[in-house]
Formats: C-alpha cells, sequence, structure tokens
C-alpha cells in the first residue's frame, strides 16, 4: 500500500517536471534566448575604459531632445553646426570653454555635449575641461551625429548651411516640402516636391536617388516644422545625409539665394 503511493506520489512530480520543462521549452521557442536581456542600439552607449565623464544612449538624447530638460551642446565649429545638427542644440565651439561657463556658470547645471561621433575627441576634451572647473552635471553623447543620423533621427540645416550646401554640393537634392500649388508657382531651381507621406514614392519614382542613400537631401517648406517632418520621413526611408531648413522658403528670397 505504501510501496504503491510512494509510486503515484513520485509519477505525480515527474509528471510536473516533466509539464515545467515543456512549458520552458515552448517559451523558449517563442522568445530566443539572450533576446530580451541585451540592450537594443538605441540603449547602448561606447562606454570606452578610464572616461572622464559618462555618456548617454540615443534614446536619452531622444527624450531630452523631445523635452528640451536640460541643455545640449554641439562643441564642433559654427560651419559644422550651420550645416547639420541636432535640434534644439546651442552651439558653443571646443575652443570656447569660457563661453560655456559664461552661458552656465553653475557648475551644477546638467548639460550634455555631442560632436562628430566615437571617434571624434571634441566632446572629451570640452567635458574633461568642464569638469576641472568643478562641473558635477557635465555627460556626452560619444555616440554623436553619425550613429544619430543612422538611427533615423533627423537634423537641422541652419542658412549659412544651406548656402554651402547650395553653392558647392551638386548631387544634393532639394525638396519642396510646400503643396503642389506652392511648388508650381515658384520654388528652388532642381527641386523636387515631396508631401507627407510621399516618401516611399519618392524612393522609387525617381524624386530621390534610391541607388545612393548618401545624397545629402536637404527639405524646406514655408516653416521648420513642417519641413521636419517630411525630413524625418526621408531619413527612415535610409537617406541618413537629410536635414530640414530652420527657415522658411520667404527667406531664399530676402537672402537673395537663386
Amino acid at each position: 500500500m505504501k510501496k504503491n503511493l510512494r509510486k503515484k506520489a513520485l509519477l505525480i512530480v515527474l509528471l510536473s517536471v516533466a509539464s515545467i520543462a515543456c512549458l520552458s521549452n515552448d517559451l523558449s521557442a517563442q522568445q530566443p534566448a539572450g533576446v530580451t536581456s541585451k540592450p537594443t542600439v538605441y540603449q547602448t552607449a561606447l562606454e570606452e575604459p578610464n572616461q572622464k565623464t559618462p555618456e548617454i544612449t540615443t534614446e536619452e538624447m531622444q527624450q531630452i531632445v523631445a523635452t528640451g530638460s536640460e541643455p545640449i551642446l554641439d562643441v564642433r565649429s559654427a560651419r559644422e553646426y550651420s550645416i547639420a545638427h541636432i535640434p534644439g542644440s546651442i552651439n558653443l565651439y571646443e575652443r570656447e570653454v569660457e563661453l560655456i561657463v559664461e552661458a552656465f556658470p553653475d557648475p551644477a547645471t546638467r548639460m550634455v555635449l555631442y560632436c562628430n561621433g566615437p571617434f571624434c575627441g571634441k566632446s572629451k576634451r570640452v567635458s574633461a575641461s568642464l569638469v576641472k572647473l568643478g562641473y558635477t552635471n557635465v555627460r556626452r553623447y560619444q555616440l554623436g551625429m553619425p550613429v544619430w543620423r543612422a538611427l533615423g533621427n533627423t537634423v537641422q540645416t541652419d542658412w549659412e548651411g544651406f548656402h554651402y550646401i547650395w553653392r558647392g554640393d551638386k548631387t544634393a537634392v532639394f525638396v519642396d516640402a510646400r503643396t503642389p500649388a506652392e511648388f508650381e508657382e515658384r520654388t528652388l531651381p532642381g527641386a523636387v516636391n515631396i508631401q507627407v507621406g510621399e516618401a516611399e514614392a519618392a524612393n522609387e519614382d525617381g524624386r530621390l536617388p534610391y541607388t545612393d542613400k548618401g545624397t545629402r537631401v536637404v527639405v524646406f517648406a514655408n516653416s521648420p516644422e513642417e519641413a521636419r517632418i517630411i525630413a524625418q520621413e526621408i531619413a527612415r526611408k535610409a537617406y541618413w545625409n537629410s536635414s530640414y531648413f530652420g527657415g522658411t522658403f520667404e527667406s531664399f528670397k530676402k537672402n537673395e539665394l537663386k
């Protein structure tokens, strides 16, 4: 009698273990091992050894850009900044640390610095200088402009940068994001018209250079916000070298861009 009860109890335990094992195998089949434990590309940073200041991830940078919660400093040259920069960032060149101190005299001010990516030393040098001056909340987006753009985030072009591209880059594509009627009435020579939701079609019908995703694409409209929406769509069609003009179409006339 006792032997039979023990056998039944043992059988129940074995069946339970087998059921758990099957369930575990089913879950493993649905969700490959290690996938959930790995951060996404938006959640990673270089994490180089012996860093003077901590890094932030692309995801964190996106949040700061969206909320404007703290100053973002672009420490590249004025020309580089005008050609393309992360929206909302402030240009304070690496050799102008004293201007950063003047603009943000409180050493406890939270701020993020960025430059030209993993191999660019500007943000490292500036942040190290600020730490020496007593600043305690300086961080870097060391992945910088190249990764920001590669991950589908658009950037802004200012007037000087637009003029530089217009005069010097004969391969650039200029996108007029205004209405078709406005486009037909007057636009920049050689510009193409792309509306909201048309990035996919433009990628296939010749308005965008399907075979060269590295071509510079600059979007302009009646307002920076209108241009930004189209530029974002284009960036997410893998045109990583796209940007939007931070001015208006009318400003071309005022600045005699022909």
